[in-house]
């Protein structure tokens, strides 16, 4: 199958990982972790450059042995949640799909044996509500493809690992890879000190984990992010770990470059932890 993008691209663009919030954060311009994703946005549009976005969120999952892709060129947003003033239902992000690229992320997955469903889906807030903040519409606005693929239906840390290294060799052809999620994410705690100044104890410790088992040489990582699901502290940190899985797809379409943690903040029972894989090469 022809590639989408042939020419050949001056840089290799890096694998990302960002710990993106939930709706009420695009408009917490003043948290900390706001401005850092703004940070990497202009990273991505003024130094990466890329062609094309693929993206992974923890709010689409498929089922446990296939995975689903959005194949519509023209995509709007899906309110999945509940209980926020009605503005929020109002918010709009630009953006346009490729059926071209989904055509390509749908042949490499079916030859590297992963079964796949084109579909035509919106973009779920566990996108949009991280991308407002990296790629504001109007400040700095994402102007290429954006392509959505869903996770497993399933908690196999493994075969997520692999769905990224089906799609490493995108990174040849200048699309940029974004797994969205959180480094640490029990909301359950969260809402019972929400508005303390406390730090639950195991957010911290697992942080370092997850920068420990992501930071190693390349040829290890695989065993070492394998090794992470077993961590005592895992399911603490993550009592459900569809927030923790896209950093298993950005690790592995990483290939052999190495994972840098360029930024954390533990706050109550959340980590923030922003992840690059590679090095941004300017012109």
């Amino acid at each position: 199958m022809a590639t989408v993008f042939p020419s050949p691209i001056p840089r290799r663009p890096p694998v990302y990982f960002l710990s993106i919030g939930g709706p009420n954060f695009m408009e917490n311009t003043a948290h900390p972790a706001y401005h850092q994703l703004s940070t990497i946005g202009r990273e991505i549009t003024t130094r990466v450059k890329p062609k094309a976005v693929v993206v992974f969120s923890a709010h689409w999952q498929a089922g446990p042995n296939h995975v689903q892709i959005n194949v519509a060129e023209k995509t709007d947003l899906i309110y999945d949640f509940y209980g926020f003033p009605p503005h929020y239902y109002e918010y709009d992000y630009p953006n346009k799909g490729s059926p071209e690229l989904a055509e390509e992320v749908i042949h490499k997955l079916k030859a590297s044996g992963i079964e796949v469903e084109g579909v035509k889906r919106g973009l779920d807030h566990g996108v949009w509500v991280g991308f407002m903040a990296a790629f504001d519409p109007k400040k700095n606005p994402l102007s290429v493809p954006l392509v959505q693929v869903s996770l497993f239906g399933n908690d196999d840390a493994e075969q997520h690992y692999k769905l990224g290294q089906a799609l490493a060799s995108l990174r040849d052809e200048g699309v940029l890879i974004v797994g969205a999620g959180m480094a640490v994410h029990n909301l359950r705690d969260y809402r019972a000190i929400r508005g303390t100044d406390q730090v639950m104890p195991y957010v911290v410790e697992f942080d370092e984990a997850l920068e420990q088992a992501t930071t190693v040489e390349p040829q290890r990582r695989q065993e070492t992010m394998k090794s992470l699901f077993r961590h005592s502290l895992t399911r603490k940190a993550h009592p459900t770990v569809e927030h923790l899985l896209p950093i298993y797809i950005a690790a592995g379409a990483a290939g052999s470059d190495v994972g840098e943690r360029v930024w954390t903040f533990p706050e109550a029972s959340l980590s923030w932890a922003q992840y690059r894989f590679g090095t941004v090469m300017d012109d």
